[in-house]
């Protein structure tokens, strides 16, 4: 028979553990841990183990408490070992989980083969070869080495250090791959920029996922900024493979975004919709919003963005549609945006009040831009950094200020960047201020001798001034330097299809007489309507890209 306090101990412990494979929520495991603690269980290890896996699972985000409950555990096993150590990795500081590595081992405690996976991620993330060829040399030793987990793990992690060329080493040695192995050297490939190798072993590959799929489009997207391939492969992808899921979506979204491919990106978006992807992934709907913030298409943007429960948001939402409407000129939905913020529950950040200064440039909201930056620099959370500066520069040069301008720049705590100057020189140009515009584009010129921008800007300085002695002799510098001016290039959307233009480049378009031919028509209108207003005539360039 038990005796009283045995029974209620064993009651203790069934109902403790029923809450506990109950418990749903961090505050829920405060509560259990309070019990446990009232009721003297503490020594019982198996329901310290059960706290630790749950706190270690459910919040990564901040581990103090899990090692808290992890230190008071006398004899850890290596179960234990391996729940903490995978929840430094995927936690804000995964070199954590390689110190208790060296702690599990000096205590005696053997790693099995589901240990490395997990310090495998801590070395792709610390972006540590050296930690990572550790890690593999205590895999190969332990025997774990040949295991297919930890072989993918490892392959995986040489793939992200930018080792390749070790990384296939280890596919090409493996007896045995599955999916996941294809998967990883695919997807090592694309993040290499190989584009090529990853579509050849794309091509042999005996079966293929989505994830296949979306490694090889995230690829073109990401690394060869190639974004006509990535929607190519996607359609490709629609008549072969699976159907697309959200990562997937976040590359297509992002080439759309790039081309200013509007109507792709609404079709993307109702593929979102009709396959019932969650819009509700906050990844998914920044992407959607930025995309039609790139595209111009600002009222889709904002649906988008109001269609987002804030308490699910982030400042990277906040600051995407802050950005899409600062560069389209609509500074005071920006700026009223930014005032939302706080009551939102999001804190600003220095992009932020980058985007909105931004913005206040472009509009010329000087007093704005004032309120702003005094702001930034009473914030405790963020700290003013030389971007900022550059974009104070820009507002009171675009609006004239030239002299505080200068001023401003001056009075900056740092050495002034070419971005910095590039700004205070544009507004001496627009001003009429060659006398200083020819000291700081002689200056930019010194600093960044192989830019053909700054060889340009100092000629035209001397070209606005008349000088034009001087503007060839830069031209002439730039020349011998070796130094050659990039063509200007842009694209558009017509009738769903991308057309680009080179500027200069006549024969690169196959109807390149039609449209020399229509703008000639065009700048003629405009010069009729032009010289009508204007009593002197000027040159336009009409054959810029």
């Amino acid at each position: 028979m038990w005796s009283a306090n045995g029974l209620i101990m064993i009651l203790r412990n069934r109902c403790l553990n029923t809450a506990l494979a109950q418990c749903r929520s961090m505050k829920q495991l405060h509560q259990i841990h309070a019990q446990i603690v009232c009721s003297h269980l503490t020594s019982n290890a198996d329901i310290v183990n059960r706290l630790v896996l749950f706190s270690a699972t459910f919040d990564t985000t901040d581990l103090n408490y899990t090692h808290q409950l992890f230190h008071t555990i006398s004899s850890p096993t290596t179960f234990i070992w391996n729940t903490i150590i995978r929840a430094c990795s995927r936690g804000k500081n995964p070199n954590r989980g390689i110190t208790h590595f060296v702690h599990m081992l000096r205590t005696g405690v053997r790693p099995n083969h589901l240990t490395f996976p997990f310090l495998a991620k801590s070395s792709s993330r610390l972006n540590s070869i050296f930690i990572g060829v550790c890690i593999h040399c205590f895999a190969f030793k332990s025997g774990t080495g040949s295991d297919r987990f930890v072989a993918n793990s490892l392959m995986h992690m040489y793939a992200t250090c930018r080792d390749i060329i070790f990384a296939r080493k280890l596919f090409d040695e493996m007896p045995s791959r599955n999916l996941v192995s294809w998967n990883s050297m695919v997807d090592g490939y694309a993040k290499c920029g190989d584009m090529i190798s990853a579509h050849k072993l794309f091509d042999e590959m005996p079966d293929r996922d989505i994830v296949s799929w979306s490694a090889l489009i995230d690829g073109h997207v990401k690394n060869m900024s190639d974004y006509d391939k990535a929607l190519a492969l996607f359609d490709r992808m629609q008549t072969e493979g699976p159907k697309a899921n959200s990562v997937t979506m976040i590359s297509v979204l992002s080439a759309c975004a790039h081309l200013g491919a509007l109507d792709r990106g609404r079709a993307m978006h109702r593929y979102i919709l009709d396959n019932s992807l969650e819009m509700n992934n906050l990844a998914l709907a920044t992407s959607t919003m930025d995309m039609y913030a790139k595209c111009g298409a600002i009222d889709e943007a904002l649906q988008v963005f109001y269609s987002t429960p804030a308490s699910s948001t982030d400042v990277l939402f906040w600051n995407t549609m802050i950005g899409g409407l600062a560069t389209h000129g609509f500074c005071q939905k920006a700026l009223d945006i930014f005032k939302l913020m706080p009551s939102s529950g999001i804190l600003p950040d220095e992009i932020t009040y980058l985007s909105v200064l931004t913005g206040c440039a472009h509009a010329g909201r000087v007093a704005d831009a004032k309120a702003l930056f005094k702001s930034l620099e009473d914030d405790p959370g963020v700290s003013a950094h030389i971007e900022h500066y550059a974009c104070m520069v820009d507002v009171l040069g675009r609006s004239g200020l030239v002299e505080e301008a200068f001023e401003f720049t001056n009075g900056i705590p740092m050495q002034p960047t070419p971005s910095v100057l590039g700004a205070l020189l544009s507004a001496c140009q627009t001003h009429g201020r060659p006398d200083l515009g020819e000291r700081i584009a002689k200056k930019l010129v010194e600093l960044e001798p192989n830019d053909d921008g700054r060889h340009v800007g100092l000629s035209n300085v001397y070209a606005s001034a008349r000088r034009w002695r001087e503007a060839r002799t830069a031209r002439k510098v730039m020349e011998e330097r070796g130094v050659k001016k990039l063509a200007g290039c842009s694209s558009v959307e017509v009738q769903g299809v991308m057309h680009g233009f080179t500027a200069g480049h006549r024969l690169l378009h196959l109807r390149s007489n039609e449209i020399y031919s229509m703008l000639t028509l065009i700048f003629g209108q405009m010069g009729i309507e032009y010289y009508a207003t204007q009593e002197t005539k000027r040159t336009i360039p009409l054959y810029h890209a």
